[in-house]
């Protein structure tokens, strides 16, 4: 027997994607209009426009916002629609929402994105415990994303993965 140490998950054909990696750099920014707002309740369009024409919206270049009102105040559709005629310049992404909504958006458009061919027949790991904010939503768009074409998909690290999928044996 020999004493050389053999690492068999690095010989393996495992795959690991690490949504971590796909994480993009940006700000995120959560935009309360509130403060917009008469009392915090009510939208006057007049002095609405003004503040809006009046912000300055580079503060937002390559950031990642979300509008949101935090009071119990009706917005309707058309503000939250110029705030991002002004946004569209400068931001990233925009989303009416909180962050966590926004971190989807981001990484839905991101899964959507992704090339899988590299990934058909293989066996993957979908690495989990990540140090960055990856929705929830993202590990389940990956996943539905990958059955089609992956030979089995499984959640962790390959030293303690817990097995989600594997596809099937053709039948003769």
């Amino acid at each position: 027997m020999s004493d050389e140490i053999i690492n068999r998950v690095a010989n393996s054909k495992l795959v690991t994607i690490d949504l971590e990696d796909y994480y993009p750099k940006g700000e995120r920014i959560l935009f309360d209009i509130k403060d917009w707002l008469l009392e915090g309740l009510v939208l006057r369009e007049k002095e609405f426009r003004q503040k809006a024409l009046e912000h300055n919206w580079e503060l937002y270049n390559n950031c990642f916002v979300a509008l949101n009102c935090s009071t119990d105040a009706i917005i309707p559709a058309w503000a939250y629609m110029l705030l991002a005629t002004y946004l569209e310049p400068y931001a990233s992404k925009t989303v009416i929402g909180d962050l966590t909504l926004l971190e989807t958006s981001i990484y839905q458009d991101i899964i959507s994105n992704i090339d899988v061919s590299e990934f058909i027949d293989k066996p993957i790991i979908i690495k989990g415990c990540s140090n960055k904010p990856i929705p929830d939503n993202a590990y389940i768009q990956l996943t539905a994303k990958l059955k089609p074409i992956a030979k089995s998909i499984m959640y962790g690290e390959a030293c303690s993965s817990v097995p989600l999928y594997k596809k099937p044996k053709a039948s003769s």
